[in-house]
């Protein structure tokens, strides 16, 4: 295979060799990369660039050559003069291309436009690498883009040919891959926060980073950001980084968790083989520990949780604050030993009573635990807290840079305390954003409930955030990858949409995703189909645009299958188009007394084109080969998208969160393994969960795309409505009946976010709204109200103009929507009286 990489900032872009791989439309023969860069730094600061044996060809001509002479097509011509011509063509390209004066091109263009003359190709009866070549030189031409824009006279045969050029399938396709990739840029640009954050005295070569869960549960998306921010810090300044188990809470600790997170590290490209551990520095923490009681920054405490909690919130000091060094060296040695009274007792750090920053009212630093601890088993009976464990172990272990989302940030100075009082090696301490999603907890306290009510089958739950679970949902890691680097280290703090995460996710499993059908197994309907040929099996591509995926068994014959909300739009005599199969007429179709569709009767037309058909329909052969699945969908296991802290959680359970649907589906289908991503034509993208096996079917997830009917909640626009009806229920008639329309316009509102806000705000400013019709003037009240509309919908430009945030643009379009809603209602009310007063006028007259 050879890969074309294109820089697409070029200021001539080589469209030439897209458009090739574009007629070739065969990725395991030829594929394009783009890189956004203006020209190929690597490569001679070449504008193309392809690498074949060692060899790199770094011109247009060059490359196209190589192209059509490696591998067989019909684009080069079938004997010896036509591709010489050909040849002379691609060279003629290179002159367009290096030319920028008028007179050299006017006379280029002349010449081309009488070759052109009686031919609708510049080699033979259809297109050819020559066309491809003298195109993309003149789409890349500023100065014939102008003329051919301006209408300026180019010759009719040139300019005929151009436009009948521009309309073959396989160009457009290549402007709408070149476009794609310049939108892809512009999007990562607006999605990514900046790399650029200047690390304070990073030098190359120096710069140390750590990652240090804690071995209490699954890494979540969450963990996987801060795992890849300090990856790539490390790697940006060709430094190394620590993974880091802190191990300081037998409590919670579990050796599967430990196995599990380096699993979760190596599948997004972290190397876990080599980790440290909290609990190596044991020993030293303890000497550090006891520093700070002999300087008098540390005391040992009895006063109880709660007490403790109260005091500390109200500013007060403990009454153990000013004991005296060897009683707390006494107390701290029975903590260490685990005696009756030393299990009373923690450890504190002197910092401060009443600090504005409740972080630093002398906080815990060391407890006791009886448990046994995964490694140093019951050596010790008191463990540190993070809080004391972290500054130290950075320090010790030659941490420069500790990445820290903001939730430590009211913590930041007490690791400052620490390094200064106890004499440490600086950290510098990096801030970013926590990751946060609607509709979504990260907590691993509210997981592990989930987990333990058995709400969730376990930890790799497809509803759960968790590193697994997402991926048993069907996202790929390249894509996970993808999307944590965009967000950047960004210390900007915001509940993300789901959206993006998924349609980074469709873009990398689209290409590669063998198509295959399903039909509902509920009321699926028997379809005849007259004039059909009788059951047969024939190959087809798994893949229209992907060759490389090989091919699958598709059967065709006079019985087949269809969807029952399909049947039920089919209309008699209608044309539809059988995907992949041809047209066919409806003949009739037969319901029972409930409108069930029961039968319906085809007749085949493969003379018909699918082009004019408005119904793409799937359907399925009946026949042996077809294999029972189960399709699941799951909705967010919360009703609310943002939890607040005073929220309890078990008041906004989703009551519903798994959805099956019995399928039938092709014989294909049971040659999947557990883990592939297939598509299923008009039903989405699904990733195997579990084969068939001899007593249950087989079982595929539906994999969001990030559309806003695959991401939205299904159970969230039913409890706020159910919630407001309960607060409207002492309201009037007229109030209810106003208030009924606003959760769904609410609803509709709150769906739409980033480009959707944009498009919902173009579509609301451009609306015409109705007008007054009459009879009389306009009344002053109706110009009052399209005054509003027109002030409502100059915001919402405005709001587009200045790429406001997507809240702010939501309320503009709802402030507009509501305008224009108010306007139709009271037109008609006010032309309604004033045509009963001009009757009553009338009358009155005669």
């Amino acid at each position: 295979m050879a890969t074309v990489v294109i820089a697409q900032k070029a200021s001539t872009l080589p469209y030439a060799p897209i458009v090739l791989a574009h007629a070739l439309n065969n990725p395991a023969v030829v594929k394009v990369e783009y890189k956004n860069v203006a020209t190929l730094a690597e490569h001679n600061n070449a504008t193309v660039a392809l690498t074949v044996n060692g060899t790199t060809l770094t011109t247009v001509s060059a490359i196209l050559r190589y192209i059509v002479r490696s591998h067989k097509n019909t684009l080069y011509g079938s004997d010896a003069a036509s591709t010489s011509v050909m040849d002379d063509f691609i060279d003629r390209s290179q002159d367009i291309v290096n030319s920028s004066d008028f007179k050299t091109l006017d006379v280029i263009f002349q010449q081309l436009n009488h070759h052109l003359t009686l031919r609708s190709y510049f080699v033979g009866h259809k297109p050819s690498v020559a066309d491809i070549a003298i195109w993309g030189a003149l789409k890349a031409n500023a100065i014939f883009a102008r003329q051919i824009k301006t209408g300026k006279d180019l010759g009719a045969y040139l300019g005929r040919w151009f436009n009948h050029m521009s309309a073959q399938a396989f160009v457009e396709t290549s402007l709408v891959d070149v476009a794609k990739a310049n939108d892809n840029t512009k999007v990562a640009k607006a999605d990514q926060g900046s790399f650029d954050i200047n690390l304070i005295d990073a030098e190359m070569g120096k710069v140390v980073t750590r990652f240090p869960p804690e071995p209490s549960g699954y890494l979540h998306i969450g963990h996987a950001k801060a795992a890849l921010l300090n990856k790539y810090f490390a790697d940006q300044y060709k430094g190394r980084l620590i993974i880091r188990f802190d191990d300081t809470n037998p409590s919670k600790e579990k050796e599967e968790y430990e196995h599990s997170i380096k699993e979760d590290l190596l599948l997004i490209g972290i190397d876990s083989s080599v980790v440290t551990y909290t609990s190596d520095y044991f020993d030293t923490i303890y000497n550090y520990a006891l520093q700070l009681i002999k300087e008098g920054k540390a005391y040992c405490d009895t006063t109880g949780q709660e007490q403790m909690r109260a005091e500390r919130m109200d500013g007060i000091a403990s009454q153990c604050r000013d004991l005296s060094v060897e009683e707390n060296l006494r107390r701290f040695e029975e903590m260490k030993n685990a005696t009756e009274f030393g299990l009373t007792c923690c450890l504190r750090a002197k910092i401060s009573v009443d600090n504005l920053n409740k972080a630093l009212r002398d906080p815990v630093i060391y407890r006791c635990n009886l448990i046994p601890h995964a490694r140093t088993g019951t050596q010790w009976k008191m463990y540190p807290l993070y809080d004391l464990a972290c500054p130290i172990v950075d320090s010790l272990e030659g941490v420069t840079h500790a990445l820290r989302t903001d939730e430590y940030h009211d913590r930041n100075p007490q690791f400052q305390w620490f390094l200064d009082n106890l004499g440490l090696r600086q950290v510098h301490i990096w801030e970013y954003s926590r990751l946060s999603f609607v509709y979504t907890l990260m907590s691993k306290r509210k997981l592990t409930w989930f987990v333990d009510q058995g709400r969730v089958s376990g930890w790799d739950d497809p509803r759960f955030p968790t590193i697994r679970g997402i991926l048993r949902r069907g996202l790929t890691m390249e894509a996970l990858k993808a999307y944590i680097l965009m967000q950047g280290a960004s210390t900007n703090y915001i509940t993300l949409e789901w959206d993006k995460l998924w349609a980074v996710n469709r873009k990398q499993i689209d290409p590669i995703a063998p198509r295959h059908t399903a039909i509902d197994a509920a009321n699926k309907v028997k379809v005849t189909v007259a004039g059909a040929e009788p059951y047969t099996l024939k190959e087809v591509p798994r893949h229209k645009k992907n060759e490389a995926l090989g091919d699958k068994k598709t059967a065709y014959g006079p019985t087949i299958w269809m969807d029952q909300a399909d049947c039920k739009e089919l209309e008699l005599n209608e044309e539809v188009t059988l995907m992949d199969w041809g047209n066919a007429f409806i003949r009739s179709v037969e319901k029972n007394a409930e409108g069930i569709v029961t039968a319906v009767n085809a007749e085949l037309h493969l003379e018909g084109d699918f082009k004019k058909t408005k119904k793409k329909l799937t359907w399925l052969a009946d026949g042996a080969e077809l294999v029972k699945v189960e399709l699941m969908d799951y909705d967010y296991l919360i009703t609310k998208k943002k939890v607040e802290e005073e929220d309890e959680l078990k008041d906004l359970l989703t009551p519903v969160t798994e959805f099956k649907t019995e399928a039938v589906a092709d014989g294909n289908v049971a040659e999947l393994n557990k883990g592939d991503i297939i598509q299923f034509e008009r039903k989405g993208y699904y990733i195997v969960d579990a084969v068939a096996t001899p007593t249950t079917v087989a079982r595929l997830i539906l994999i969001p795309d990030g559309k806003a009917a695959s991401i939205s909640s299904k159970a969230a626009p039913v409890a706020q409505n159910a919630a407001r009806d309960a607060k409207d229920a002492k309201k009037n008639k007229k109030e209810k009946g106003a208030a009924k329309d606003a959760p769904a316009a609410k609803d509709a509102a709150s769906a739409v976010s980033g480009k959707k806000a944009k498009a919902a705000a173009h579509a609301a400013a451009q609306k015409p709204a109705p007008s007054w019709t009459g009879p009389g003037p306009k009344p002053e009240e109706i110009v009052e109200l399209e005054a509003q509309i027109d002030a409502a919908g100059l915001k919402v430009r405005q709001l587009k103009t200045d790429k406001a945030d997507a809240d702010a643009v939501k309320v503009a379009v709802d402030d507009l929507l509501a305008l224009k809603k108010q306007l139709p209602v009271r037109i008609e009310a006010l032309q309604a009286l004033s045509a009963a007063a001009s009757a009553a006028a009338d009358s009155f007259s005669l």
